[in-house]
Parts: C-alpha cells; sequence; structure tokens
C-alpha cells in the first residue's frame, strides 16, 4: 500500500513510518521541513511544503491511505481533505480524547456527547487565517471542540471514508512533552520520590508503537469509523505504573506519597510538575484516564509489555541532552520532602 502522512517527523509519525516499513508499505512525508530530519526519517520520501497552500507539490501521486498526525484547524483540515479526496481512498485523522467533555464519567465511549463551541467562538476559530501565526491561546482554550469539528470536517468531505483515532496519552520515544518520560527518568535515578496524592488513582496510557500498529492494521482493512485508542482502563494504578517502572529500570527507590492537601498548600502544580495527577477535588479527575476502549479491542488493539516501553523511553532519553520538559526540578521535590517529613 502507499501511505502518506502528513507531518510525521516529530512523534507519533516516526513509530508510524516503522509500522508501516515493516508491514511493506510504502510511505511519503509531506510537512514543511523545519523540525526533525534524521536517517531514520529520511528512510521514505519526503515533500516540503506548507499543508494550506502547498498540496500541489505532492503532484499527481495517489495514495491508499492518507494518516493526518497534525491537523487542528477545521479550515486546515477542509483544504488537506479535498484536494486529497480524489487521490486517496481513505484519510486517517488522529484526533484526541480531549473531544470529549472535561467531566466525563469512568469508562466513557465513543458515544459520549462531545466538546462543541458557541457561536461566538465558531466566529472566532473561522477567522483565524491558517496560512498565518495560529493563536495559541485560542487554540489551547478550545482543543478538544476543535479536534471534533476536523473530524467533521473531514468526514463531510470524504464520507464513509474516515478513521477517526480518538487518542488517549501517547508515551515512548520522542515523546517531547516528556509527561510519562519525567516518571521513568526519576525513578530510575533512584532515592526517595515525591509521589503525587495515593497510589491507587487509575492512569492510562498506550505505546506510540501499539498505537501505530494498530492503525497500519486498521487501513490495511479498510476499517473506518471512530475509535477510542489508549491502554485498557482500570487495569493499572499509580502506584504500579511507579513500581513496575522501578522494576523495569531496577531502581533503588521509594515512594512517598504526600496527600493532596498538602500538595494544593505547597502550590504543586497538577499535571505539569507531577505529570498523570490530578486532585480528586478536580472535576475533571473522575473519568479523565478511564476511557473505554472496547471498540478498538474488538479491532484487534494489542499491547507489549509495560517493562519493554519502559525502558525503550529510558535508554531514549538518555541520549537527549535537554532538560525535561514536565515534572519537579530536584530541588524543590528537596524542600517538599522534608516539609512532608517534618509535619509526619
Amino acid at each position: 500500500m502507499k501511505v502518506l502522512i502528513i507531518g510525521g517527523t516529530k512523534f507519533l509519525g516516526r513509530h508510524l513510518i516503522d509500522a508501516a516499513l515493516q508491514n511493506g508499505h510504502e510511505v511519503t512525508l509531506f510537512n514543511r521541513g523545519t523540525k526533525y530530519s534524521d536517517e531514520a526519517i529520511e528512510r521514505v520520501e519526503q515533500i516540503h511544503g506548507d499543508r494550506n497552500s502547498d498540496l500541489e507539490n505532492l503532484g499527481d501521486r495517489r495514495f491508499d491511505a492518507v494518516i493526518d498526525t497534525s491537523g487542528y484547524l477545521p479550515q486546515t483540515v477542509k483544504i488537506s481533505a479535498e484536494f486529497l479526496k480524489e487521490k486517496t481512498g481513505q484519510y486517517v485523522f488522529i484526533s484526541s480524547a480531549s473531544v470529549y467533555p472535561e467531566t466525563p464519567a469512568p469508562d466513557y465511549d465513543e458515544t459520549t456527547r462531545t466538546a462543541k463551541l458557541d457561536d461566538e467562538q465558531l466566529k472566532q476559530v473561522a477567522a483565524i487565517d491558517p496560512k498565518g501565526e495560529l493563536n495559541g491561546k485560542t487554540l489551547g482554550e478550545h482543543y478538544g471542540a476543535l479536534k471534533k469539528l476536523c473530524e467533521e470536517e473531514i468526514e463531510r468531505v470524504m464520507p464513509g471514508r474516515v478513521l477517526n483515532v480518538r487518542a488517549g496519552m501517547i508515551v515512548g520515544a520522542f515523546d517531547w512533552t516528556d509527561r510519562f518520560t519525567y516518571w521513568v527518568m526519576r525513578v530510575a535515578k533512584g532515592g526517595t520520590i515525591l509521589a503525587p496524592g495515593t497510589p491507587e488513582n487509575f492512569v492510562q496510557m498506550i505505546d506510540a508503537r501499539d498505537l501505530s500498529e494498530w492503525i497500519i492494521k486498521m487501513i490495511e482493512g479498510g476499517e473506518n469509523g471512530i475509535f477510542n485508542v489508549t491502554g485498557k482502563p482500570f487495569e493499572m494504578n499509580f502506584g504500579q505504573m511507579l513500581g513496575a517502572i522501578r522494576t523495569a529500570t531496577e531502581a533503588e527507590a521509594e515512594f512517598t506519597w504526600a496527600d493532596e492537601k498538602f500538595l494544593t498548600e505547597n502550590n504543586v502544580q497538577p499535571w505539569s510538575e507531577m505529570p498523570f495527577y490530578l486532585p480528586e477535588s478536580f472535576a475533571e479527575a473522575r473519568g479523565f484516564l478511564a476511557m473505554n476502549i472496547d471498540k478498538a479491542l474488538e479491532k484487534g488493539l494489542k499491547f507489549r509489555d509495560f517493562s519493554e516501553t519502559v525502558r525503550t523511553v529510558l535508554n531514549w532519553r538518555k541520549t537527549i541532552k535537554d532538560e525535561l520538559k514536565a515534572g519537579i526540578s530536584a530541588d524543590r521535590e528537596a524542600e517538599l520532602l522534608e516539609k512532608w517529613h517534618a509535619r509526619q
């Protein structure tokens, strides 16, 4: 099969390249050429251009499937879908679990209501020039609703030929958010580790390789529709995650669980300083990492051993010199641990 990936150089796209090539498919990348280019990416054909204005650079090429990893604005994906609708059989859009409201009930599925913009917000989004500078504030505030609008726009242009992948937390090598990576590197370092809240809080994630391999198999089978895709819900809690990381990294580490009251009093920021953690007092914490994936499981979604994911992340991040982009600093962690133990 011939597969076109829009974007494809930063995180998930790199794993999609691997999964497609492993199954004997031909891959073409279309992107601006401004992010990353290395030996791994250069294995495949690359065509550079802005998706809003330069799709003609693809010439008369035709594809069995297009995978859109970088669509955020409905007006942008509309341009791509309209240009490609006669040149491809299937359009795969990497959407997000953020399309659901901030307070879904645990075990929510694809039938759960999705986020919507009001008339004024729709006008604001429509006024954004996709060829110009994007308003980061607007995109951030309406990320989930915009992803849903993108899904709808592509389906309007290519009815019945769209696979919308509502992905949850994706982890693995090349994850430049460093959210899961923070815990891998911190536990591997060893010592006494500040852990947030309670070890019983559930976590949910998927290895980028597992997600990519499933997407390629769905393309091979010509499967379309809407699918929630992440790890199994209610299978791993925070304590088990940290314990499994300790085992996989063979670290000498112990965990000090500080409660929500202490963390709040000391202005510890959920999610950014303590990735994967949302206080119980946050309404969205109830179902945030508890998404139903039965539809994807029925279509063959499989998972590698968690320890393999941990070791892959550890080995990859050791090669990166930049500081972690998520997690608490060593000095602040030490200060908080001292405060916590003094209180106890």
